[in-house]
């Protein structure tokens, strides 16, 4: 399974998670990168989360 990276930073830039998951498809990381940021209270935070090609799944700026 393909490993997707999230990473949550605050207004000064500083990264307040960065985390590695492993799912079977972009649209099961979308679901558990959403559900990640939900329970951490990051959901309106900077936030991005990418495959392992780079591609953009999640961004909220």
């Amino acid at each position: 399974m393909p490993n997707y990276t999230l990473t949550v930073f605050d207004p000064s830039g500083e990264k307040l998670l960065d985390e590695t998951f492993t799912a079977t498809n972009d649209e099961e990381a979308k679901e558990i990168g959403t559900a990640k940021l939900e329970k951490e209270g990051y959901s309106e935070h900077t936030h991005r989360c990418v495959t392992p090609d780079a591609k953009l799944l999640l961004f909220h700026r």
